[in-house]
């Protein structure tokens, strides 16, 4: 009920034309590291009829390229029921080296439960409760791939 409660609040908020829909505003908020460190874009939450979409941003390692392309990682909208813990991506855009941003591809697979320990559940967490994480961020991608990057590297 809490977390329902939260949701709520934290989605009124959100939906406020004033705080969300702002495209050039970032809050990137480091929340958790694995194969790529992955940020939540905390100024980027918006309401989506019973829950929530955010944005996330996966930065890779220093190296990273395809192709002879270097790259920084890629963005990730996501949506989230944070009352029965579900996640679902729903695409992928690279992000070159500089910050241009690929088209986004569909993530066609169905919304699943966010279990601890993965970048869902992580995610979920701080979109359905992020006040306890906005002391922390960054406002630029380019701040986000330095300190990705550095937690990578450790």
């Amino acid at each position: 009920m809490k977390m329902l409660v939260a949701a709520s609040l934290v989605a009124a908020l959100f939906s406020s034309p004033a705080i969300a829909q702002d495209d050039d505003f970032h809050h990137l908020v480091l929340a958790g590291i694995g194969r790529f460190a992955v940020f939540a874009d905390l100024g980027s939450i918006q309401a989506d009829g019973d829950g929530l979409r955010m944005r996330a941003f996966q930065v890779a390692e220093e190296d990273f390229e395809v192709a002879g392309q270097a790259y920084w990682g890629g963005w990730s909208w996501w949506r989230f029921d944070c009352a029965t813990g579900t996640a679902d991506r729903l695409d992928f855009a690279s992000v070159k080296a500089g910050g241009a941003e690929g088209p986004a591809t569909p993530d066609p697979a169905p919304a699943y439960a966010a279990t601890p320990g993965g970048d869902a559940a992580e995610l979920l967490e701080m979109a359905c409760r992020p006040p306890a994480h906005w002391r922390d961020g960054h406002e630029t991608l380019e701040a986000a791939v330095r300190t990705g990057r550095a937690a990578l590297a450790e």
